[in-house]
C-alpha cells in the first residue's frame, strides 16, 4: 500500500468533518456539552487513528498502538476530565503514530510535529472566529493532510530506496568482495 496522499487527506478531511458535525449535533442533544465535545474529539481521534493504520505498509504492533491509544485516551479522560487537554493528547498520539509508521528519520518526525501543532492552532483560531466545528476540524485535518508531502527521508530529498534487484546484488557483491579482502 502506499503512502497517503494530499487529495485523499482532502477526502477524509471533509468526511471527517462532515461526520464530526453530526456526531457531535447529535450527541450534544443526549450529553452535557463538555462530555460530548470530549467524546466528540475522542471519536475523531480514534477514526483518524483507524485511518492511519490502515494505510501504513507495517504490519507489526498494530493492536499494541489501538491498546496504547486507548490507555492514554483513558488516562487523560480521567485525570484531565476538559476538553483541552484531551485535544492536545489525541494530536500528540496522532503525531507519534504518523512518525512511528510513516516516517523513517528524526527530521521528518520534527517537521510532522510542527505541521501537527500548525494544524491545531489553526483549528482553535477558526473555531475562535467562525463558531463552526464543520470549519474547525476541516481546517485541522487539511492541515494534517499535507504530512504526506513530507518525504520519508528528507536528507535524501524524497527519493524512494532503490529496488532494482541489479543494484541490491551488485551492492551484496561488493561487501562479500570487502569481507573477503579484509579476513586476509
Amino acid at each position: 500500500m502506499s503512502r497517503p496522499s494530499f487529495g485523499e487527506g482532502v477526502l477524509i478531511a471533509l468526511a471527517a468533518a462532515l461526520l464530526a458535525t453530526l456526531f457531535h449535533t447529535g450527541s450534544s442533544l443526549i450529553l452535557p456539552r463538555g462530555a460530548a465535545l470530549s467524546l466528540f474529539v475522542i471519536g475523531l481521534g480514534f477514526g483518524y487513528l483507524l485511518y492511519l493504520l490502515g494505510r501504513s505498509r507495517e504490519r507489526a504492533g498494530r493492536l499494541v498502538t489501538v491498546a496504547a491509544w486507548m490507555l492514554a485516551t483513558a488516562l487523560v479522560w480521567s485525570l484531565l476530565p476538559d476538553v483541552w487537554p484531551q485535544m492536545l493528547a489525541q494530536v500528540g498520539l496522532l503525531w507519534l503514530v504518523r512518525s512511528l509508521y510513516f516516517h523513517a528519520t528524526p527530521v521528518a518526525a520534527l517537521l510532522d510535529l510542527a505541521l501537527a501543532s500548525i494544524g491545531l492552532l489553526a483549528a482553535i483560531w477558526v473555531a475562535q472566529r467562525t463558531g463552526s466545528l464543520f470549519l474547525a476540524v476541516w481546517t485541522l485535518l487539511l492541515i494534517q493532510a499535507l504530512f504526506a508531502a513530507i518525504p520519508a527521508d528528507p536528507a535524501r530529498g524524497g527519493r524512494e530506496p532503490e529496488t532494482d534487484p541489479f543494484d541490491a546484488a551488485e551492492r551484496a557483491a561488493r561487501r562479500a568482495l570487502r569481507r573477503l579482502s579484509l579476513s586476509d
